[in-house]
This record gives C-alpha cells, sequence and structure tokens, in this order.
C-alpha cells in the first residue's frame, strides 16, 4: 500500500505542476549522441519528447559559414528557442532580420514566421528547443537526407503537418538571402 500511495503522490504532484507522469530526467552524453548532417551542418539529437522521456524536445547544430539553416516557417503547436552557444546565427522573425550573436537567446511563440542561417561569413553553433515537445528526431534525419540528395524534397511537403513545420514564403528572407544578407 505504501508503494502505491507514493506513486499516487508523485503522479498527483507531477500532474500539479503540468508535467506528465511520464516525463523523467533524460542524459544525452555529448561522446554518445546521435548526429545527423548534411553538406553545411552537423545536428547533435540531444531530447525527442515523446520518445525519450523528455517534456520538450533539443538538438544543436553547428552550421560552417554562410549555412542556410531553414527557409520561412512556423509552427502551430509549439515555441522554438534558440541560444547562440558560439558564432552568429541570423533569424527572420516575421518581417524582421536580425543577427544573433554568441550568448544571445530568442524565444519564437507559435503562429510566428520565421528562418534562419549562420550569418554572412560566419559560422553559427545553437542549441535549439521546442516547447512542448513532440517527436521530431526523425524529420531532422529526413532534412539531412532530403540535403545530401537521398530523399524528395516532397517528403518534407508531406510531412509538415506530422512534424508541425509549416513553410510560407517570406519576401523579406529571399530578399536577405540574396543580398548576401
Amino acid at each position: 500500500m505504501n508503494a502505491i500511495q507514493n506513486t499516487t503522490t508523485a503522479t498527483v504532484t507531477a500532474a500539479a505542476s503540468g508535467v506528465p507522469a511520464a516525463a523523467r530526467p533524460v542524459l544525452t552524453r555529448a561522446a554518445t549522441a546521435e548526429t545527423t548532417s548534411d553538406p553545411s551542418s552537423v545536428m547533435t539529437l540531444l531530447a525527442d519528447c515523446g520518445t525519450d522521456g523528455s517534456t520538450v524536445t533539443s538538438y544543436r547544430s553547428t552550421f560552417a559559414a554562410g549555412a542556410v539553416g531553414a527557409p520561412a516557417h512556423f509552427h502551430t503547436r509549439a515555441s522554438e528557442l534558440f541560444f547562440v552557444i558560439d558564432g552568429s546565427l541570423q533569424v527572420l522573425v516575421d518581417e524582421e532580420v536580425q543577427t544573433l550573436e554568441k550568448g544571445d537567446f530568442l524565444l519564437v511563440p507559435p503562429h510566428t514566421p520565421h528562418a534562419f542561417a549562420a550569418a554572412p561569413g560566419a559560422t553559427a553553433d545553437v542549441l535549439f528547443v521546442f516547447t512542448p515537445g513532440m517527436p521530431r528526431f526523425d524529420y531532422l534525419r529526413l532534412l539531412g537526407r532530403v540535403m545530401r540528395g537521398e530523399a524528395s524534397p516532397q517528403e518534407i511537403k508531406d510531412s509538415s503537418e506530422r512534424y508541425d513545420n509549416h513553410y510560407v514564403d517570406s519576401p523579406v528572407w529571399r530578399e536577405a538571402l540574396a543580398n548576401g544578407r
């Protein structure tokens, strides 16, 4: 009976805090973390909500100088957080292009168009977090395959609802890319 009470107490405490009862600590060691890459970036997969007990989805991307990260898009269910560990990251948020420097943090709420790329002539090392999380690692793996020519871009379009990644046209971002940002 005592074990049941402890479990119930833990479940009630977790529910009252808004944390799913199935959530648990997640430790990802740098030496053993899965990575996926394309010709201009490497993504280190850290926590994938719904698959490893995490309540968020998080990965770290290192971008080569001038590498384009993602075209204009938005998420309907998650906020996306950016933390620049090193280098410079150029971002579009709504209709404004800005450069984030080492130590800068950006939170993009749902339904807000955004895009990102390494700043012109710079590399970038960025931590990304999605909250609430949802399984996205298969999407990141798919991106790598498309960039390497191993999968069709149509697969990304077909997965927009599943991974809550909705691409949009942004003349501001297109112009920034065309002008060397």
